[in-house]
């Protein structure tokens, strides 16, 4: 009698699940290598943007401007009264130096930068300004075209504004707070003292969420939100300026994980323009550290949607363990998410005199 060969059903069941196995530890892989690949892209990224401002201060002397703010005569007609207009941001500054010069000839700086005259450019993706590590498909504020890589506005806004890199042309307009309005652009590299090797030009951060969806600090797209948070104010110029900003940023690290956002659109909602107090547009703060939470405080100066001249607005990205930070020497280095408080405020000044460790971060 002759015997059939063939495979018993508990073989079968054997080799299917060796296979689920060999599938199950090579699918993380795979994914570490897209992301190992994405992240490269994005070092990439920044590296291009390095070189366009390197190349920018070369024809200037000068680093771009977070906004060009024109003042009172920027735009008269707007309803919302004598250069309250969006104005052009940091990207358009320096697309020339980044080959997009026809998108420069077609931009008109004469005019509010979100008005259908600027659309054209407006509505134009850019490549090199998108992460590829970015999950939000759509754009935050259709149909203008978004933006991942943002400039370092500087360190906590509670002790000094605009101390960082890229900040706005224009900061008289009020200047009730007592800040220096010498810390505005247009500055050169010279006066990046603290070293242009430890001190960071851009980082990323997360898009906002199309139709402004309420997240909360312990959802998925958490990150993507600002929270408000309850603090004793802050007293500008304080005598305690330290202990207000860590008094606020504590107060952010441990916002319970149902606090409610009130925005959680406007970060890179728009490449093109910007203005000097919607911060989290173009810019970020050295604040929280990366990847922590974005806040204002509800019981001082809350002077902004998205964060504003005081607020906490993160660096953020969907790399596991911390972001990218572009410096001003042109390097891009890996930040993770556990550098201390004070070396990241330190990272985020041009002129604070801080001494900052090479292993620190």
């Amino acid at each position: 009698m002759n015997r059939r060969q063939g495979f018993t059903l508990i073989e079968l069941l054997v080799v299917i699940a060796i296979i689920a196995v060999l599938i199950a530890l090579l699918l993380p892989a795979v994914q570490a290598a897209r992301e190992a690949a994405r992240r490269a892209q994005c070092v990439n990224n920044l590296k291009q943007l390095g070189l366009a401002v390197h190349n920018y201060h070369s024809s200037n002397n000068a680093l771009p401007a977070m906004v060009t703010f024109l003042g009172p005569a920027y735009d008269p007609k707007n309803s919302g009264g004598p250069g309250w207009g969006w104005c052009a941001g940091w990207p358009i500054a320096i697309a020339a130096n980044m080959e997009l010069q026809t998108a420069v000839n077609a931009f008109n700086f004469n005019i509010q930068s979100d008005w259908p005259h600027n659309s054209t450019v407006g509505y134009m993706s850019v490549a090199t300004l998108l992460c590829p590590s970015e999950s939000q498909a759509q754009r935050p504020g259709f149909p203008w075209a978004p933006l991942s890589y943002h400039g370092n506005w500087g360190g906590p806004g509670v002790i000094s504004a605009w101390t960082g890199t890229i900040v706005p042309n224009e900061t008289n307009f009020p200047m009730s707070w007592g800040w220096p309005p010498e810390n505005k652009a247009y500055f050169g590299l010279q006066s990046v003292s603290d070293g242009t090797s430890n001190t960071a030009l851009f980082s990323e951060k997360l898009l906002g969420l199309s139709g402004n969806p309420v997240v909360t600090p312990g959802s998925s797209n958490g990150k993507r939100g600002y929270y408000k948070v309850a603090t004793a104010g802050f007293n500008l110029p304080p005598a305690q300026a330290t202990n207000d900003a860590l008094t606020f940023l504590n107060a952010c690290k441990s916002a319970p994980v149902t606090t409610t956002s009130f925005n959680s659109v406007s970060s890179g909602a728009y490449w093109t323009f910007g203005y000097p107090w919607n911060v989290g547009n173009n810019a970020y703060t050295h604040f929280n550290t990366p990847n922590g939470l974005s806040c204002i405080d509800s019981a001082g100066h809350n002077d902004g949607d998205n964060g504003g001249i005081n607020g906490i607005v993160t660096a953020t990205s969907n790399h596991s363990g911390g972001v990218n930070v572009a410096f001003a020497d042109g390097s891009v280095k890996f930040i993770k998410d556990s550098i201390a408080v004070q070396t990241w405020w330190a990272l985020g000044t041009r002129n604070g005199g801080e001494v900052i460790s090479s292993d620190a971060y």
